[in-house]
């Protein structure tokens, strides 16, 4: 059986929530209000007052009141009693399936809207959906909150919500090392389940890890433009393309990413943040599977013996992309070989797209403190890069900077849509572990000083400032909001058509086939 893990509390990023503190870790997925309103429909279809049903299983009335409004979550006893006294199963009571009628559905809807942070912060009174309130009435009701609820994401889906949100993520990132522990034991348990002991992470181990969840990979050639992979819950079916895509998304990362999902039993996201924090999660999981943290820490402990780690090494040890190496590194070498470390993925047009750092290393941030799109200085080892004509390995450089002088490893790599490099950089102190700690190559970055790279030279200034005029190419997607979809960014009718078409048609009985 797959232990579970609750999103980012594995790393007590988030506090625990008031419906789940304290709860055992095999009920936190039980939801009350569901419970209760099934134990609600039952009594009055066998017509019992709260008070009848009370006396008929020994608990008082206000008690039971407060399980049907889903305000307190019953005892397993008591739902015992309560599934003999009205004529039916614990397993009814507790079953995760649709409400027994659409009263039930829109009673249980109009209540969790109610208990949104949304709907608090305005202020509203509160309607009870008591058997009083028509059935229309809830209709109406339920839909203004679900438009109201739109609307909000639709305000908040934007690129500076995008920006505010990723910053946010990076300085709780920074504040644990990059390294959450709970997800990294569940993926060394779960591969070694899967029957890996060493070097890569096979496409066979990772299938297992899929059966063990109840699904089966399939690889199929028109998924959605807007998804990468996507998962048909009620087949136990998880689609993938049938190649590697561009930009080192091995298919293996692919699969374990969407079993990540399952196993850190994420919710759909009711915000970019937590959207966010979910896609940190599936890659930080996915990493400590295609990486394992045993079977990796022991190799960087032997590279760092022998004064020779080098990520080139790394990668080609557990078999992934430059870029899923690097990475990885910054969950390993600081919380297990005390090296403080940097990373960034930057284009080849200057700016950078992806950083972590806890080594102080100054990286460029606009007034929010988001680094996301912001120009790396020129003379940064992974701008310089882009100027060696030898890319086939690993680069190295010192960079003096205001922050001290740091030692930095880049490598290139291109997609479809331009190229870009990989850095991995330590402090000077810590350079003595790394290949390539010899270099001579050695630059100085006075950034964010102007005069270091932005600012152009006095007389290429003089002599351009009032006879230059560009056309500059406009990012579009600067000006549009983010996706407004059940999920950011993804088109949900070209979701739900494309399962539509690959769903297990019935067989003669009448049972998927």
């Amino acid at each position: 059986m797959v232990k579970s893990v609750s999103p980012l509390r594995v790393a007590a990023l988030e506090p625990l929530s008031e419906t789940s503190a304290g709860e055992p870790p095999g009920r936190r997925g039980l939801d009350a209000l569901s419970v209760g309103r099934r134990i609600r429909h039952h009594r009055r279809a066998r017509g019992l007052t709260l008070a009848q049903l009370g006396e008929a299983v020994g608990t008082a009335q206000s008690l039971l009141s407060q399980v049907e409004n889903g305000k307190r979550e019953p005892r397993l006893s008591l739902i015992a009693a309560v599934a003999e006294a009205l004529g039916t199963t614990p397993a009814d009571l507790l079953d995760p399936a649709p409400p027994p009628n659409r009263r039930a559905a829109l009673e249980i809807e109009l209540e969790q809207a109610q208990r949104s942070p949304l709907f608090r912060s305005l202020g509203l009174p509160r309607v009870a959906p008591s058997s009083k309130l028509p059935t229309e009435a809830l209709e109406a009701l339920v839909a203004l909150h679900g438009e109201l609820a739109r609307r909000h994401d639709a305000s908040n889906a934007t690129p500076e919500e995008a920006r505010r949100a990723n910053t946010e993520i990076r300085l709780l990132m920074r504040a644990v090392d990059n390294h959450l522990p709970e997800i990294e034991e569940l993926a060394e348990e779960m591969v070694r389940a899967a029957g890996y002991t060493v070097g890569a992470l096979t496409h066979r181990q990772v299938a297992r890890m899929a059966q063990e969840l109840g699904f089966s990979i399939i690889h199929v050639d028109d998924l959605p433009h807007s998804t990468r992979t996507v998962t048909d819950l009620a087949h136990g079916r998880i689609y993938l393309p049938p190649a590697s895509i561009p930009g080192g998304h091995g298919l293996r990362s692919l699969a374990l990413q969407a079993i990540a999902h399952r196993i850190l039993q994420h919710e759909r996201p009711a915000s970019y943040t937590q959207f966010l924090r979910q896609r940190l999660e599936i890659n930080y999981f996915a990493a400590g599977c295609l990486l394992p943290r045993s079977a990796a820490v022991e190799f960087l402990s032997a590279a760092k013996a022998d004064k020779d780690l080098a990520v080139e090494d790394f990668r080609d040890a557990f078999g992934v992309t430059h870029e899923a190496a690097a990475h990885r590194l910054t969950n390993l070498l600081t919380s297990h070989l005390g090296i403080p470390v940097h990373f960034l993925r930057v284009g080849d047009d200057g700016a950078l797209y992806r950083g972590y750092e806890n080594d102080g290393v100054p990286f460029p941030q606009d007034a929010s403190g988001a680094i996301e799109g912001q120009p790396v200085c020129r003379e940064w080892t992974a701008r310089t890069v882009f100027d060696v004509r030898n890319r086939t390995t690993e680069n190295y450089q010192y960079t003096d900077t205001p922050a001290g002088t740091f030692w930095c490893s880049s490598q290139t790599g291109s997609t479809e849509h331009g190229g870009f490099s990989i850095t991995v950089g330590v402090p000077y102190a810590h350079a003595k572990w790394f290949r390539g700690r010899d270099t001579r190559v050695r630059r100085r970055s006075s950034c964010p000083d102007a005069s270091c790279c932005r600012r152009p030279a006095a007389q290429l200034e003089e002599r351009w400032a009032d006879a230059a005029w560009p056309s500059a190419r406009l990012h579009a997607q600067t000006l549009a909001p983010l996706p407004s979809g059940r999920f950011p960014g993804v088109d949900d009718v070209e979701v739900y058509e494309f399962l539509t078409s690959h769903a297990p048609r019935p067989d003669a009985t009448g049972s998927p086939g």
